[in-house]
């Protein structure tokens, strides 16, 4: 990430309600923090080290809460649609609308399932694939990250 693209991420954390965005890539990783005080950005850039070489302690980030998670049924044959950027998930276009898509719905390629708002932009995330809702992940109004996964649809 170039300093251009941190500072828009920081802005669009600052302005959409999310208390912390923690982004990691091969090299590099940006944790951001924000509440009603400023916002906080830890970075660091780690240089990859020799196999033969010990780690060099890392400073430690608070530990996140322990979730309890439910056994899944089998999900082998369903598909999962994932977010394809970071913002704010909407299932319908306002409150006082319908939903764009429900569990049990049928879906073709190309319906509207969601919306995600981005920097004051809202995004229409339509289906690329053809099939039936089976479980929507994400909550309204809840903040999302890339690739994050959204729905699960039975194909056809």
């Amino acid at each position: 990430m170039d300093i251009k693209q941190i500072q828009d991420l920081i802005r669009f954390v600052s302005k959409s309600g999310v208390n912390e965005v923690s982004i990691e890539q091969e090299n590099f990783k940006i944790t951001i923090k924000t509440n009603e005080a400023p916002t906080y950005v830890n970075a660091s850039l780690q240089a990859p080290q020799p196999l033969a070489a010990a780690a060099a302690p890392q400073p430690s980030l608070p530990a996140a809460p322990a979730v309890e998670v439910a056994p899944v049924a089998d999900t082998s044959n369903l598909i999962t649609v994932r977010s394809p950027m970071i913002g704010t998930f909407y299932r319908s276009s306002s409150p006082d609308k319908p939903l764009f898509a429900n569990v049990g719905d049928e879906i073709g390629t190309g319906t509207i399932l969601c919306i995600i708002e981005a920097m004051k932009l809202f995004n229409e995330i339509e289906s690329e694939v053809s099939g039936r809702i089976v479980k929507i992940l994400v909550d309204n109004a809840s903040p999302v990250e890339y690739d994050q996964p959204l729905f699960l649809v039975e194909p056809k």
